[in-house]
């Protein structure tokens, strides 16, 4: 597959993911013929003159979806940095008509971190929710989820994977430490000692490298996290897609991807690493992952807790995204719940809990296909964000 067919490919699915109709994704790919940056016709210029007239028409959030799109999948050349910046200012619009998200721009030895936050708040801090997008997603598609984050008792920060969008650091062996520094950074206005993360794919490998030596860190939910193999199995290499392996080449400033596929077993999990892992990992897989091999899931059984949902469905599982996402939410929340009510310990271990594909055709809600003791709770009260959680997992 070529380049601009390989792009067109993975922006029909990073389109859905921000909401746009496949149909609209569709009429403004057909318009794209080449990626040469300053063509009337190439990707860059297309994409962005759609996200200039959403905007003129005021609809910013569309807007941004067409600059997350047209800078789509890193900020390899001018005209992608132009749009990555006309996404932020866009969003800052859109966020400035409201109270609820401010925008934080935090100080690291490498460079200044931006943030896009709620519920902030040193007189009453809550318990803090860390949201990261993965190598090819900016902080803004996923901000405009904050006030709901705080609506359910959370204080949330939406932030980006190294060297994305506004992250100015370079992904390393030791990029983990830019979660526990992120967390030293918003003590004082946010619970976190009690963080939950929200960390999707490669971001997911950080967090679960940094709550090896973070006890702060106290539930993982992740989509797709690359573990071990993905560093470390060369056979499975000439599966990964073009993209992924000249973004990961980008984000760590190597020469190109010899140099990257040399680098990358320094980057992988061991077991003994992950059975320090003491917390609750939620993991979504994808049976038709094209990124992650499924010798992964070998490793993850190291995890001491850990309940996976599997898709019948591509890397990100795309085709499920709503019931995904309620999933992670009923997930996030049953996780405090549980952490506040103990439950009775099951009588046989049961590390992995894989959780029936929404084409099972015996099941009739895709969000809750496999229902676990730890998936209720036995109090007679009802714990804060239950009324939310009943929501969120309705059909």
């Amino acid at each position: 597959m070529d380049h601009l067919a390989e792009l067109k490919e993975f922006a029909l699915l990073h389109a859905r993911g921000q909401g746009m109709a496949p149909r609209r994704a569709a009429r403004i790919l057909a318009g794209i013929t080449n990626d040469t940056p300053g063509h009337p016709e190439s990707w860059t210029t297309v994409w962005t003159r759609a996200g200039r007239t959403a905007a003129a028409y005021g609809h910013h959030l569309d807007a941004c979806a067409h600059f997350a799109l047209a800078r789509f999948p890193h900020h390899g050349d001018p005209a992608r940095e132009a749009a990555g910046r006309l996404l932020v200012s866009t969003f800052d619009t859109w966020r400035r008509r409201r109270d609820d998200i401010e925008r934080l721009e935090l100080p690291f030895p490498d460079g200044t971190l931006a943030c896009w936050a709620t519920g902030l708040d040193a007189a009453r801090p809550r318990p803090l929710l860390v949201v990261m997008g993965g190598i090819v997603s900016v902080k803004e598609q996923w901000a405009p989820v904050l006030p709901l984050l705080r609506r359910l008792g959370f204080a949330a920060v939406v932030t980006e994977f190294p060297g994305v969008g506004e992250n100015p650091l370079r992904h390393g062996p030791d990029s983990w430490g830019l979660l526990p520094g992120l967390l030293d950074r918003l003590a004082g206005r946010a619970r976190v000692a009690d963080t939950s993360m929200l960390a999707l794919s490669f971001s997911g490998h950080l967090a679960l490298r940094a709550a090896v030596e973070d006890p702060r860190i106290r539930r993982i939910l992740t989509v797709g996290a690359p573990v071990g193999d993905f560093f470390t199995d060369e056979e499975w290499r000439p599966r990964v897609p073009g993209i992924t392996v000249d973004t990961l080449t980008r984000l760590t400033g190597l020469a190109d991807a010899d140099a990257l596929w040399r680098e990358l077993p320094r980057h992988a999990l061991t077991e003994d690493e992950l059975s320090r892992v003491r917390i609750p990992v939620r993991y979504v897989a994808s049976s038709r992952d094209e990124i992650i091999p499924p010798g992964e899931r070998r490793l993850l059984s190291a995890l001491p807790d850990l309940r996976v949902k599997t898709y019948d469905d591509v890397h990100g599982s795309p085709a499920h995204l709503g019931a995904m996402r309620r999933w992670l939410v009923r997930q996030l929340l049953l996780t405090r719940i549980g952490a506040r009510t103990p439950a009775p310990a099951p009588a046989t271990p049961d590390p992995i809990v894989t959780h029936r594909t929404v084409s099972d055709p015996t099941v009739s809600d895709p969000t809750v296909a496999e229902t676990t003791a730890s998936d209720s709770t036995t109090s007679g009260t009802t714990a804060p964000g239950t009324t939310a959680l009943k929501s969120l997992t309705r059909e």
